[in-house]
């Protein structure tokens, strides 16, 4: 039986690959866990108390595009974190925000552009679920360096304008997984006069905006605001998986223009699964909620000067602006991460993983990328394990 041939050469998920690498092989110490961004913080305490009284909720097919409590929640985070107001036509409540940038492609990217197949752009690396969107809407992908050279953001303006001229969306990621890297108000200023010049819709995945060092990372609903861009060129992604250490509640949401969250809700009501009631009740409460994305914030500060002190004296160490993660050079991502295992028992994920081979070249192919999502005892453990290993 014949399978999409638009689909034949995807390499296999990041962690399927690891454990491919990693698993028949014994740990030389107790595991670490530093590969994939689960926050492991303390979730608000009150989700379990809303849980518990929404109950009832499960007996009813949830709300399609998001409860009114839910949406109002949504639209006054956005008012207090950004200072833009949307209303509920503007907004689209998401069973995580991976069925978001997903689902988005698939409803906003036409299947022809001037006259020729379209092209989806997407940093290199990259979250994995860009790719898939982009060839599940029968476009094709456009890994764009996203490297030290470049400020670890992708350069979209370097490209040929025959080039730009096809394509349909650029995703974007800020601030930046795996590198942490944080699109100034200029990077989104340029971005979106380009996003006009050659008629395009900007996706920008800013699921880890509320975890920073000290200045909140600007987004790009506000620079749109601010510039007076045409709302429909911008589509934004948040969740609380990050910001809220929810990772299993899978809610975040989607902001646009009217016309752009009109395509995604009919496409999710014909093909998506929206969130139980009682899951968008707790959703609700978590978004009106800053108390404990402070307490949150100051645990990955701490981790922060954590991998600062330990890392800090490596010329191969450059301190993340924001996000929970450690890109880390190295001679050979895959190799790194096997000697690693084998010597100290800590588990990272290599580069290579996350990129795509361009041109015969990964750009991730001499990094690993370390998460600190474990608690600081550990964390300061494993960052210790991983210098005296890899580094010393």
């Amino acid at each position: 039986m014949a399978f999409p041939e638009r689909f034949s050469n995807l390499p296999e998920y990041a962690f399927p690959r690891l454990r491919a690498l990693l698993d028949h092989h014994q740990p030389g110490g107790d595991p670490i866990a530093m590969t994939i961004g689960e926050p492991r913080h303390p979730m608000p305490p009150f989700v379990g108390d809303i849980l518990a009284a929404e109950l009832g909720g499960f007996a009813r097919y949830p709300a399609n595009n998001g409860t009114p409590a839910l949406l109002e929640a949504i639209s006054g985070w956005l008012q207090r974190r950004y200072g833009v107001t949307l209303g509920e036509e503007r907004l689209m409540a998401l069973n995580g925000t991976r069925e978001g940038l997903f689902n988005a492609a698939i409803a906003l990217s036409p299947e022809m552009k001037n006259g020729k197949p379209p092209l989806i752009l997407m940093p290199n690396p990259f979250y994995q679920v860009y790719a898939i969107g982009a060839l599940t809407a029968g476009a094709e992908p456009v890994f764009v360096p996203a490297t030290a050279a470049t400020g670890h953001l992708p350069d979209f303006k370097s490209l040929p304008a025959e080039v730009l001229e096809r394509v349909t969306v650029a995703y974007i990621c800020s601030p930046a997984n795996p590198q942490g890297a944080v699109a100034s108000r200029d990077y989104w200023a340029d971005l979106l006069a380009l996003a006009e010049q050659h008629d395009f819709r900007i996706f920008a995945d800013e699921c880890y905006a509320e975890i920073y060092r000290a200045a909140p990372p600007p987004g790009i609903l506000d620079v749109a605001q601010e510039v007076g861009a045409d709302p429909e060129r911008v589509v934004s992604f948040h969740s609380l998986s990050k910001r809220s250490n929810l990772p299993g509640l899978r809610s975040g949401f989607v902001a646009g223009g009217p016309q752009s969250i009109k395509a995604i809700r009919q496409l999710r009501a014909y093909s998506g699964a929206p969130l139980s009631e009682p899951l968008q009740a707790v959703a609700a409460a978590v978004w009106d909620d800053e108390a404990h994305v402070l307490e949150n914030r100051a645990l990955y500060q701490r981790k922060y000067e954590i991998a600062d002190e330990i890392l800090g004296g490596l010329n191969a160490y450059a301190p993340p602006e924001a996000g929970f993660f450690l890109w880390l050079p190295i001679a050979n991502g895959e190799a790194a991460a096997l000697k690693l295992w084998r010597e100290t028992g800590v588990r990272v994920l290599p580069g290579a993983y996350l990129s795509r081979d361009v041109a015969g070249e990964n750009p991730g192919a001499g990094y690993i990328r370390v998460a600190l999502v474990a608690p600081e005892d550990e964390t300061r453990r494993g960052l210790t394990l991983l210098r005296d290993c890899l580094y010393a």
